[in-house]
């Protein structure tokens, strides 16, 4: 009640301001709530689109982007969810700012509509803008079908987001269900894809098609699962049992990983140092016998730890990553347990990437090289051995960051020139006294330089016994090549730690411009 001038009571009019806030507060919690809800039962896999998130970032980090952006209508009456199958945003991943999206299966099963496109275009521009890692959860149908072209528009529009990307920010694809058709082409943009074993596949064309186009039958595991992924074609880089081991591997990844071009790695406090005294009996006296070069690279880098990339890809040549005094290398050494660490089209293909990778981001390259030099052969010759094997020439060639390499056995032919030596811009060249650096192994050159005394020979098993010991004793040995200067030292197995550790310190400030241009054109 209040006074009026004249002094008579009246009734005040109640202020309904308040109401229309309480109001428009009440709408947002229920479109919120309506937007968060699932779309349906349609679920797959271990979790639903915004637990993938939350279970892959900081607690309580995530900040959703586009919450509220809805579907396109498709015709009279069709549905419009919020969302539009996809969740987009950004939070932290130890710390460090990262942008995510994840597909949201029960939405029209995850497939792209314009209105998700534009969703994911807009992270990628937010990504690029602040400089920090892009995570894709993917679990989706491919275009939808009822939207038309537009959903084939910004499939284009997004892998033109990755490819400026790239090189610019760590780009990771995580496949956690189907990822078909259009929708392949992203992750294998990206740096990075991680898959679960016996619940993702990744393919252009599926089983069904395959079958009425070819008449081939073949089921989507073996098509494009995540074994055949990572061990066969090599699409994938990590494979892991379940959902939250992927989640796990990729911020594991991120740890070693700069937020962008600009800036460095992560650093952490150093762990014990590696006791490298029983690497002077690691190399076996006899030539031809295998031992596993993980041995040698575990007492090298940091706790003996390394993040083996493409693991079950090409497995005759290493790729990790690591640190060395709490810093981050990516480690590339030849695989004696497998074919002998010979280069074959997958290994150059697979290494080359990697040292691509590091090169743009700033990860110094540590290369420890046993190798025979290139497969031989017919198949490898008319696959394109040449032109894909000097892929990796090339990568080694282009790349500018900190570059130290251990001769550790064999380094024969092209292979010793393509294994970060001297010649291809490695700052520091290390060799094992068990090195061997020369054209060829000393039975091959024996049989090729005295074929014709060999043939004329009355003991010609004695004759080529004497002389490959002769080759051994002058080209069986690292000190040819430091004599030249090709090798800067020859060091004792049990030392290599030590030395490696004073060529990264020394090389932190290294500074290799280029020549100005558009871009190399990489023998693709």
């Amino acid at each position: 009640m209040t006074t009026s001038r004249a002094g008579e009571t009246a009734t005040r009019v109640p202020d309904r301001s308040a109401d229309r806030t309480a109001g428009r507060i009440a709408e947002l919690a229920g479109r919120r709530a309506k937007a968060v809800a699932s779309g349906g039962p349609g679920r797959r896999g271990e979790f639903g689109a915004r637990e993938r998130i939350e279970r892959l970032m900081d607690a309580g980090s995530f900040t959703e982007t586009g919450l509220f952006v809805r579907a396109r209508a498709a015709g009279d009456g069709a549905r419009r969810p919020y969302g539009d199958g996809v969740v987009t945003g950004h939070g932290t991943v130890d710390g460090r700012t990262v942008c995510v999206f994840a597909q949201d299966s029960t939405v029209f099963g995850g497939s792209m509509g314009e209105a998700f496109g534009e969703k994911a275009v807009a992270l990628m521009d937010l990504a690029l803008r602040i400089g920090c890692p892009v995570v894709g959860l993917n679990d989706g149908g491919g275009a939808r079908i009822q939207e038309g072209v537009a959903s084939l528009a910004l499939y284009a529009e997004l892998v033109r987001r990755n490819v400026r990307a790239s090189g610019v920010i760590p780009q990771i694809s995580v496949v956690l269900g189907p990822c078909a058709g259009g929708a392949a082409y992203s992750p294998a943009i990206t740096d990075f894809t991680v898959m679960v074993d016996g619940a993702s596949h990744m393919f252009v064309t599926g089983p069904d098609v395959i079958e009425a186009v070819t008449g081939e039958r073949t089921s989507a595991e073996d098509l494009g699962g995540a074994r055949t992924s990572n061990a066969v074609n090599g699409n994938a880089h990590f494979l892991a049992a379940d959902e939250q081991d992927a989640f796990d591997t990729v911020r594991e990844l991120l740890s070693y990983l700069p937020a962008n071009n600009l800036e460095r790695p992560p650093e952490y406090a150093p762990g014990p140092v590696p006791d490298g005294a029983w690497l002077d009996e690691v190399v076996p006296d006899r030539l031809g016998q295998a031992y596993d070069m993980h041995d040698v690279l575990r007492a090298v880098v940091d706790d003996g730890e390394l993040l083996e990339v493409q693991e079950l890809f090409a497995p005759n040549i290493i790729c990790a990553l690591a640190r060395v005094e709490g810093r981050s290398v990516g480690v590339v050494a030849n695989q004696p347990l497998h074919a002998a660490g010979v280069l074959d089209i997958d290994a150059s293909e697979k290494a080359a990437r990697f040292v691509r990778f590091c090169d743009a981001f700033g990860v110094p390259l540590l290369t420890f090289a046993d190798v025979p030099g290139y497969l031989s052969g017919v198949r490898q010759e008319q696959a394109g051995i040449i032109r894909r094997g000097a892929k990796l020439l090339y990568a080694y060639a282009e790349a500018t960051v900190p570059k130290v390499t251990v001769v550790v056995r064999k380094a024969y032919g092209g292979g010793y020139a393509v294994m970060g030596s001297k010649h291809l811009g490695a700052d520091i060249s290390l060799a094992w006294p068990t090195a061997r650096i020369a054209v060829m192994g000393a039975e091959g050159a024996v049989g090729v330089l005295h074929r014709r005394e060999l043939a004329a020979a009355a003991d010609p098993e004695a004759l080529r016994a004497r002389l490959v010991a002769a080759y051994e004793s002058t080209h069986g040995t690292p000190y040819l090549a430091a004599e030249r200067g090709y090798v800067d030292d020859v060091i004792a197995p049990r030392e290599t730690r030590a030395h490696v550790c004073r060529a990264l310190r020394t090389l932190r400030g290294k500074r290799a411009p280029m020549p100005e241009r558009r871009h190399g054109n990489i023998p693709l």
